[in-house]
């Protein structure tokens, strides 16, 4: 596990991720038994204007106590970074040193952690560092506390991601030693992280998501934004052309900053990316896979949070879950924080 977090308190056999986006939240509740995982309920709901009154309603309904919770976007950032070899505890001690001279913040403004991923060559090694704007971490601590939650831990959307795809993939023959991007697709970011046997070896934020989507079907079709947003969901049969070509437009923009992302990865390693695995929900809208697919040259494939994970018959019957597993990957993560 990448262990890159800003707060963490003690451990117990259940947990809360909550992943607050900008258009819904996600709420996910495991169980540990002994290393086997259980899933407690999950729920996803939308936000508007006003994002307080839709999270309380969540957190009475869930009778939520304490949650581990993410942060992303222009204020949160992570960094992959050379550094002079050293061990862990000399590590700790030299980050806030050495990581100013790769972050675009003052180390003064910024919540900083770091975590050690591989040696390199000339007496250096690789290292993540994660860094978020302390006022922004305090506005979100400030709505937990609010909301009346203890906050367990706090993770960039990043290695929450990273988590809970390695949770799932830690078996996967077929994919040890490969080299894979994740891509999750929310309302305003893209995250994608580019992954070396597991290791993370770039992460960014791509200001282009759903929202872009429905912003273009609403312009091509004169629809209002409601309209566009289940129209991109689930078109009808006389309307797929038309959201197609809208969808293909946007995916176009995101493709080709992908394609950048991909390009400056290869061109520092001697990898290159074999396999895209997406998740988030606008990674939902049909066609969209296929789509990205071909544009890039890449295979793609929508992967499920919860295939390693015990699910009750109520919970995996339900349409709400069985439509949208993809969308809790990041809430997925920050629930392995027990």
């Amino acid at each position: 596990m990448v262990q890159v977090k800003f707060l963490s308190k003690l451990k117990e056999n259940t947990s809360v991720g909550l992943d607050i986006g900008t258009s819904s939240a996600k709420f996910l509740k495991l169980k540990n038994s002994n290393g086997s995982m259980e899933l407690c309920a999950c729920k996803r709901v939308p936000l508007g204007a006003d994002t307080e009154e839709p999270l309380k309603k969540l957190i009475q309904e869930q009778e939520v106590r304490k949650a581990n919770i993410s942060v992303c976007g222009p204020a949160a950032i992570i960094r992959y970074a050379q550094f002079p070899r050293m061990n862990e505890d000399e590590f700790k001690q030299a980050l806030r040193f050495e990581a100013q001279k790769h972050l675009p913040f003052s180390i003064s403004e910024i919540n900083l952690d770091g975590a050690i991923l591989t040696d390199l060559p000339d007496n250096k090694m690789l290292v993540l560092l994660a860094a978020v704007k302390k006022d922004f971490l305090s506005a979100r601590l400030k709505l937990m506390d609010k909301l009346g939650i203890s906050v367990g831990a706090v993770e960039i959307d990043s290695t929450a991601l990273i988590n809970a795809f390695n949770f799932n993939q830690r078996q996967d023959e077929a994919l040890k030693g490969k080299t894979v991007a994740l891509l999750d697709i929310g309302a305003a970011y893209t995250n994608l992280n580019i992954l070396e046997a597991g290791a993370p070896r770039l992460s960014r934020d791509i200001q282009l998501g759903g929202n872009n989507f429905t912003q273009k079907l609403s312009e091509l079709l004169g629809i209002n934004l409601k309209t566009a947003e289940e129209l991109k969901i689930n078109p009808p049969q006389d309307k797929t052309e038309v959201v197609a070509r809208g969808v293909d437009a946007v995916l176009a923009g995101l493709a080709g900053e992908i394609r950048v992302s991909f390009d400056y990865y290869e061109s520092q390693s001697s990898f290159s990316v074999g396999k895209i695995f997406l998740s988030g929900a606008a990674s939902l809208m049909p066609g969209l896979k296929e789509s990205l697919g071909g544009l890039l040259g890449i295979q793609v494939e929508t992967w499920d949070p919860f295939a390693k994970v015990n699910i009750p018959q109520e919970l995996a019957s339900s349409d709400e879950f069985k439509n949208s597993a993809a969308a809790y990957a990041v809430a997925f993560g920050l629930a392995l924080h027990f």
